[in-house]
């Protein structure tokens, strides 16, 4: 049995779309994304009255990310930037680069400390905590993603329904960067999810019957399994950023990419042997997906209404799997750390290499 793109079931819930009075996550103040303003340049030039703008990143706030920064949206995503250490600054002057792009290659992406929700990577009506580890609906569906993805082993976190009022629902699971967030979980190629309402797993639009529905109170478990053996060997360490522009937004610079989603949903190719499988208050409702895309998979949120939810990615679980060959989310970050550094540090040794090629024909 297969349901159609936005189900009636969440709609048949209201009988009109008024509005719903807008709540804070937890109590906390909720604040709404700005849009961009004459600060957010399409390309960084140095500059010798603000030297500091263009070789230190300002101080971020304990989470790691500025409150004021871009959003992935229209057709471009944003990687938040620092300077590199590692990288080669001796050419870097700042009189001879002004009024011209800054080399990416000295910079690199600025990782942080924890694995939380994306505060760029949602759609900007969605309102997080301050720990950005709650996050609160408005109207209709629209999507959140962690601030880490994975892309081979196995992997864990859990969701703790916190309110869910009624006329509100939610379809929560795995997703990559390409996934589209004003849409529900499960919308495109690019996502798999597990609804509130009936126990629905999504993928592609299509709804099957899968497991129990969930409500407030309930805590959810989510299981990734992704075989190492069966990794294509160019997503085995993340993407460099440093040859791409660099865009200052509020004394930050950030990385900019094209949304390539249209051509990615081209080449997806199954991940053999890979599975989905979700939890409700310890029981495992069983394998929701198997052989799913190959690709980096994002913990995320799709909301409707106002849904409050909250994420613990870790490392200690209110019901953790009986079996013990997985590993928490929260163990993504030292291990993106080295595997980030480890890219980095590739791209550089190509670049002098290419640097001391050029210099030789020259002779």
């Amino acid at each position: 049995m297969t349901i159609d793109k936005f189900d009636a079931d969440e709609d048949a819930l209201v009988s009109s779309d008024s509005q719903c009075t807008e709540t804070a996550v937890k109590g906390k103040k909720a604040t709404r994304g700005k849009r961009r303003t004459a600060d957010f340049e399409k390309s960084v030039t140095a500059s010798k009255k603000a030297k500091s703008d263009t070789t230190s990143s300002s101080l971020l706030p304990f989470h790691g990310y500025p409150l004021e920064h871009p959003y992935n949206k229209d057709g471009y995503g944003y990687i938040l930037a620092e300077p590199d250490p590692n990288a080669d600054r001796r050419d870097f002057e700042e009189d001879s680069f002004a009024g011209k792009p800054i080399p990416g290659e000295i910079y690199r992406v600025s990782l942080q400390p924890q694995v939380c929700l994306a505060l760029h990577d949602r759609a900007p009506q969605l309102k997080l905590s301050e720990d950005r580890l709650s996050v609160t609906g408005e109207k209709g569906y629209s999507c959140v993603r962690s601030n880490y993805g994975v892309s081979r082993g196995n992997w864990f976190f859990e969701i703790t329904i916190v309110c869910m009022p009624e006329a509100s629902a939610a379809r929560l699971g795995w997703c990559q960067q390409y996934g589209n967030l004003q849409a529900p979980l499960g919308y495109d190629k690019f996502s798999y999810s597990w609804r509130s309402c009936k126990g629905t797993k999504f993928h592609q639009s299509h709804g099957k019957h899968y497991g129990e529905g969930y409500a407030e109170g309930d805590i959810l478990g989510f299981y990734i399994s992704l075989p190492e053996n069966n990794v294509i060997t160019s997503d085995y360490l993340p993407k460099t950023f440093k040859d791409k522009a660099l865009i200052k937004f509020k004394n930050h610079l950030h990385y900019e990419e094209k949304d390539m989603s249209e051509i990615v949903e081209k080449s997806l190719t199954a991940h053999r042997n890979s599975s989905i499988s979700f939890f409700k208050n310890g029981k495992n409702q069983g394998v929701a997906f198997e052989d799913i895309f190959n690709g980096v998979y994002y913990p995320a949120a799709s909301l409707y209404k106002n849904c409050t939810v909250e994420f613990n990615f870790g490392p200690k679980f209110k019901f953790p799997p009986s079996f013990t060959n997985y590993k928490p989310m929260s163990d993504r970050v030292e291990q993106m750390a080295v595997e980030q550094s480890l890219s980095d540090l590739i791209y550089l040794v190509c670049l002098e290499d290419e640097k001391r090629s050029k210099k030789k024909r020259k002779k």
